[in-house]
């Protein structure tokens, strides 16, 4: 891993409306004013521990080599959950302990996980409920210092780790669920080309022939390259630029058009023939 480590992250449910993030900021470029910090997002869903591990293993790999993670949605802030320092073969990442980081712990290699202890990178605060400033935000900062992970804490192996479904065969389709819905209300489902190349493999001839998707009550079998393809009033599918199959509505909300949220069920099965 690089020694010049110049970019942070940030990942929260803070919102903008409130001071959380700037003063995370502030800390960070306290300790080190040449660092550059990013903004992933700061729209997470409040307290949803899910959508933000979804959303980081979504970009995180993107960044340079080197780049410090720091993901804060906590709703154990203040409580015995411990503090993560996650030390792989490119990156940090700094998050409570809390599943957040279970896409990472999956994909990663060379996973190293600390329990953040020494109180040398901590804030003196009055109160408990803000460790995205007081504990977070300076352990990513000193590691853009150069301090090594092992000054933090322990090595620990029982660290959460989210139970985040599948996609499955049954009863010959393939199910999945929704994984996310974005700002324009696409419904990226769980489902990747290789699961259903596995699925396909799986079937007899037939499943060479088109597919159907079911989501919501609906079940759609037109499977297009780009959104342009689409109709503002007719669901259609394809594969998105980080590789998962995707609902969507030509300029609209896919999601409200259907009626669904997160975790709804999808099922994949095999186009029925068409007689003439």
């Amino acid at each position: 891993m690089p020694s010049a480590i110049s970019v942070v992250t940030l990942l929260t449910d803070f919102g903008d409306r409130d001071w959380f993030a700037a003063s995370m900021k502030g800390v960070i470029l306290g300790i080190n004013n040449q660092v550059r910090v990013v903004d992933i997002s700061h729209a997470v869903t409040p307290h949803a521990v899910e959508e933000a591990a979804f959303l980081l293993n979504a970009c995180y790999h993107y960044f340079p080599d080197g780049t410090v993670h720091v993901v804060v949605v906590d709703p154990g802030v203040g409580s015995s959950r411990r503090r993560l320092l996650v030390t792989t073969s490119r990156y940090f990442f700094v998050a409570p302990d809390n599943g957040v980081l279970s896409r990472i712990f999956e994909n990663e290699r060379g996973v190293e996980v600390r329990q953040i202890e020494n109180r040398q990178f901590y804030l003196d605060a009055e109160g408990a409920t803000f460790d995205g400033r007081d504990v977070f935000a300076p352990s990513a900062a000193w590691l853009t210092r150069g301090q090594t992970s092992g000054a933090y804490g322990r090595l620990i192996s029982d660290y959460c780790v989210l139970p985040i479904p599948k996609p499955a065969v049954r009863d010959g389709a393939l199910h999945g669920r929704v994984a996310h819905i974005d700002r324009f209300g696409n419904v990226i489902t769980d489902v990747t080309p290789g699961d259903l190349q596995a699925w396909r493999e799986g079937q007899d001839a037939g499943g060479r022939e088109g597919l159907t998707l079911t989501l919501g009550g609906v079940t759609i079998d037109n499977l297009k390259t780009h959104y342009a393809q689409g109709a503002p009033d007719t669901p259609a599918t394809l594969v998105n630029g980080n590789g998962y199959l995707e609902v969507f509505l030509k300029e609209a909300s896919a999601a409200k058009h259907l009626g669904v949220a997160v975790g709804a069920p999808v099922e994949i099965r095999r186009a029925e023939r068409k007689t003439s």
